[in-house]
Parts: structure tokens; sequence; C-alpha cells
């Protein structure tokens, strides 16, 4: 697996520190609210299990498939909903957690489609931002890491459903990809 790693961005210590100080900040926020976090599967997973482990406060969470990318490397702009949340969230603070935010289309669409179920506020918390690549304007409440516009995989992250396993973020090979 590792042959195909062009070299690694961020290690599994600059993960955890991002991970403890995005728990602190949202455990300060949410203190005495009604929190649930809806993990953006299957990308989230790791992120939001490690995530969950820092938050200090009652949390409640549950998770919801979308996909606008398939085995593509570039999303097509057109999300669609896999499974959906299996929690209720009417009435409460939902905090979506996502692992990458790259053209904006799957988190402003599934911003949008939770708030049609009544929570109080719907804020976006996502472990990784490539702003370089935005097409649709989303706030992101709470963000761990700026990455350069290169295709990364592990920590969650991956490529035709292999690479999520890594325990830190790595650029893929082009020729990976590019067959």
């Amino acid at each position: 697996m590792r042959e195909n790693i062009e070299k690694t961005l961020i290690t599994k210590e600059q993960l955890a520190a991002m991970v403890k100080e995005l728990g602190k900040n949202i455990s300060r926020d949410y203190k005495d609210k009604n929190l649930v976090l809806v993990g953006v599967m299957k990308g989230s997973l790791i992120f939001m299990a490690d995530l969950l482990r820092e938050i200090t406060i009652p949390v409640e969470f549950g998770t919801i498939t979308a996909s606008s990318y398939g085995a593509s490397t570039v999303s097509n702009g057109e999300v669609k909903i896999v499974n959906d949340v299996d929690v209720d969230i009417e009435n409460k603070d939902i905090l979506l957690v996502e692992d990458l935010i790259d053209t904006g289309h799957t988190l402003k669409f599934l911003q949008s489609f939770l708030s049609l179920r009544g929570p109080k506020t719907v804020k976006i918390c996502v472990a990784f931002d490539k702003p370089s690549r935005r097409e649709k304007y989303v706030k992101i409440d709470y963000k761990g890491l700026d990455i350069p516009d290169e295709f990364i995989v592990g920590y969650g992250l991956d490529f035709d459903e292999k690479y999520r396993n890594l325990s830190e973020v790595c650029v893929l090979k082009p020729e990976a990809y590019c067959k």
C-alpha cells in the first residue's frame, strides 16, 4: 500500500493535536446545549470517533451517507443521499462532521437538507479544508487544517475505498489514480 504514497502530509501527532483542539472548542461552545454530531460517511468515521473522545460534554451522534464522487477523483457536483441520518435531530444542535471540504457541494447540500428537519442549528466541522477548490460558499464553524490541492488519503480519506486505514494523511502518487 505504501508504494503508492508520495509523501506524508500530516503525521499522527499533528492529527491528535488538531482533534484535541477541536474537541476543546466544541465542548466549550456547546456547553449546556443538546449536541448531536452527524458524521458524513464513510470518510469522517475515524475523525468523528477521535473527535467524540475529545468532547467533554454529553453528546449524541449519528451518520449520514452522501456521495458526489463515486469512484472518481473529482466531484460531479450532484449530491446523492445513500443513507439518511439515523438519529432524531429535531430541536437539537447539529454539528455536521466531515473529513474534507473540497468544492463545497456536499456540505452545502447536507446543511440545507438537515435544516429541513427542524434542528435548532446546523453547523459544520471539517478535519481538512482545500480552499483552492471551493465552488460553493460554505461557512465552516470548526476547521482542523488547510491542505494544498493534492490528492490525499489516510485517516478515513480514500481513493476507490482504499487507504482509509492509514494512520496519517498522505499524498497519493498521481500514477495510482490516473490509470
